[in-house]
C-alpha cells in the first residue's frame, strides 16, 4: 500500500472511545521495547506519527491510526518491562484482552518480536492467546539488521520453534532501519483487508 494519509485519531482506554466506523483494524502487540512504532512510521512512510520512546512502556493507550481512510492500525500497550505497577499492568492487560476479543472489526494482529532474542515468556503467552481466539497472526521479527544475514535463518528457526508457530500465519524478518521486510509485511497486511 502506497501511504500518503495517516494520522493518529484517538488514544483509547475503553470500548465505548473505540472510532465508530467499520474499517478493518491491524492491531500492533509486542514487548515494550521490540519496535512497534518504529514498525508503524516505517510502513507509513513518516518519521515521527508513531512516537518512538527511550524509555519503555510509553504507550498506555489504544492508540488508532487511520491509514488512507481505509483502515486503522491500533498500537497496543507494550507488555514486558515497564516501570509500572501490577495493578496498571493488570488493567493494560484487561483493556488489551478486551479489544482483542469483543472488537468486530479486527482483522489481525502483527506479532512484533526481537529477532536477536528468543521470544519471551510474553512473547509466547500472546501468540498462544492469539491462537486460542482464533486471530490471525502476522509474527514480524525486528531488528534483523543487528544480525548477520547469514544467520538469520537460525534465529528464525529458534524463534517459531519457541513460539510452536503455526505455519499458517506470516512469518516476516523486518528492519525500520533497512526497510527489510516492508513490502512483505504490508502484503501480509493487505490480506486482511
Amino acid at each position: 500500500m502506497k501511504v500518503h494519509n495517516a494520522e493518529i485519531v484517538i488514544s483509547a482506554v475503553q470500548p465505548e472511545q473505540y472510532p465508530n466506523t467499520k474499517l478493518p483494524e491491524i492491531a500492533l502487540a509486542g514487548r515494550s521495547n521490540v519496535g512497534k512504532s518504529s514498525f508503524i512510521n516505517t510502513l507509513i512512510n513518516r518519521k515521527g506519527l508513531a512516537r518512538t520512546s527511550g524509555k519503555p512502556g510509553k504507550t498506555q493507550t489504544l492508540n488508532f491510526y487511520l491509514i488512507e481512510e481505509a483502515l486503522h492500525f491500533v498500537d497496543v500497550p507494550g507488555y514486558g518491562y515497564a516501570k509500572v505497577s501490577k495493578t496498571e499492568r493488570a488493567k493494560w492487560g484487561k483493556m488489551i484482552e478486551t479489544y482483542i476479543t469483543e472488537r468486530e472489526q479486527l482483522k489481525a494482529v502483527v506479532s512484533l518480536v526481537d529477532m536477536r532474542h528468543d521470544p519471551t515468556a510474553d512473547d509466547i503467552q500472546m501468540y498462544e492467546f492469539l491462537k486460542y481466539y482464533n486471530i490471525p497472526v502476522i509474527v514480524v521479527a525486528t531488528k534483523c539488521d543487528k544480525i548477520k544475514k547469514n544467520q538469520w535463518n537460525k534465529h528464525e528457526s529458534a524463534i517459531k520453534k519457541k513460539l510452536n508457530f503455526d505455519p499458517s500465519d506470516d512469518f516476516i524478518v523486518f528492519s525500520s532501519e533497512t526497510k527489510e521486510g516492508k513490502e512483505k509485511a504490508w502484503e501480509a497486511i493487505e490480506k486482511y483487508l
